[in-house]
């Protein structure tokens, strides 16, 4: 009888010996659980921004919490330098480096350099929970001269609405402001569904006037869609100060400029030294954008002893990039690169005195076509000429060139 009591309760006196077991391990790493804020220290108690490395301010989190770190001056304003930030339990401390300048409130100044003085270094954890907080401080003096941010002055955007379509009418916008003292600069313009374009990154730039062009586009030569932009000028200079200036830019009339040769004749295939050749060109706009044009007009006659850029005392010499023309040239033309396509002639629909500018320029607008007829009288000693037409835009390049190739038998 009693060997089967004792055969009963000897298991469970054990199972009651194991459970006290655990009850106690688990109250002891209770009690020994690690502090959510450990060992805190900066790598100096006195810094001159002017003369030192940055700081170290390095301090250890053992269990997961929210973690502020801020500076106090002696009047008890408060500069946060981290706050709520989330940092998990780690075995390695973490590192902030501290310059001596601190975030502000203002929309120009994003940063500023505190001034020498006295100052205490605070960092601080709190449970997520919210059932456990600890915080040290660390005396902190920072010495050298008050150093003032700089200053971003005269600053321009012009034109403030920019057409980036290569008509040579607006289609950069020109940054240009002052700077009192060397720094390293940012520009970036914002789209309207936010996408950042960066225009200028960390450039470093003296203390003199400057100047950037923006083509409207992105890096890569990629349009943007039309709408306002706001754009930023950023400038940081040695000791951390960081300020801005902000503005808006509008793109209009946003397009790639695209047109075709769609007909070409060269006629008659002979004629006599003295006689005249007769090219009919059809050109249409087959971009989303109008393409600029200028002279001479439909119909204009050279010899082939001259060049567009010679006639009518050279007011229908090639000008900056935009303007598009149509041109003859032959095989043996010896000139090259501004001397190909020595005949030219506005691709425009209506007679000069209806254009945009009369006489000047006009326009061929997206899904417009127009018919240009030009001659050319021939002087050349040439038996065989080997003629033929193009699409030019002035400074850029030919968009179509060596097409409608026509031999013409010159006679004596």
């Amino acid at each position: 009888m009693h060997d089967r009591v004792w055969r009963t309760v000897r298991p469970l006196t054990a199972m009651i010996g194991i459970v006290l077991f655990w009850f106690v391990i688990g109250g002891l790493s209770g009690c020994t659980a690690a502090p959510i804020l450990g060992e805190v220290s900066a790598t100096a108690e006195r810094y001159n921004p002017g003369r030192d490395t940055p700081l170290a301010i390095s301090y250890e989190i053992g269990r997961s919490a929210l973690v502020d770190i801020y500076i106090l001056d002696a009047n008890g304003q408060r500069y946060d330098l981290r706050r709520a930030q989330p940092r998990a339990a780690a075995n390695d401390p973490y590192i902030l480096r501290f310059d001596g300048s601190v975030p502000t409130d203002d929309p120009q100044v994003l940063r500023r350099l505190l001034p020498p003085g006295q100052y205490t270094l605070v960092v601080a954890a709190r449970a997520a929970d919210g059932n456990d907080s600890d915080e040290r401080r660390l005396p902190l003096s920072i010495e050298g001269n008050v150093i003032a941010p700089p200053e971003i002055e005269n600053l321009m955007v012009w034109p403030p609405v920019i057409s980036p379509n290569a008509d040579a009418i607006d289609d950069v916008a020109e940054f240009t402001y002052r700077l009192p003292v060397s720094a390293t600069v940012n520009i970036e313009v914002q789209a309207p569904n936010g996408e950042i374009i960066p225009v200028v990154t960390r450039e470093e730039e003296g203390p003199y006037e400057q100047r950037h062009v923006w083509n409207g586009k992105r890096p890569n030569g990629s349009l943007l869609e039309a709408g306002v932009y706001t754009y930023t000028v950023r400038a940081e200079d040695g000791f951390g100060n960081v300020v801005q200036r902000q503005g808006q830019i509008t793109l209009a009339d946003v397009g790639q400029p695209e047109a075709r040769i769609v007909y070409s004749m060269i006629a008659p295939q002979r004629v006599m030294l003295g006689e005249v050749i007769t090219v009919t060109i059809r050109v249409r706009n087959t971009g989303t954008v109008p393409i600029r044009t200028y002279g001479p007009p439909s119909g204009y006659e050279y010899t082939t002893d001259e060049v567009f850029s010679s006639v009518e005392d050279g007011i229908y010499a090639a000008q900056a990039g935009g303007f598009w023309r149509v041109g003859m040239d032959w095989d043996a033309n010896s000139g090259g690169g501004p001397k190909r396509y020595p005949y030219r002639w506005a691709i425009s629909p209506r007679p000069p005195e209806e254009w945009a500018k009369p006489f000047v320029e006009d326009f061929l607008y997206p899904g417009e076509e127009a018919e240009i007829i030009g001659r050319v009288r021939i002087l050349q000693r040439e038996t065989r000429m080997g003629f033929y037409v193009g699409l030019i835009q002035d400074g850029v390049g030919f968009f179509q060139d060596r097409t409608g190739r026509t031999i013409i038998d010159v006679g004596f």
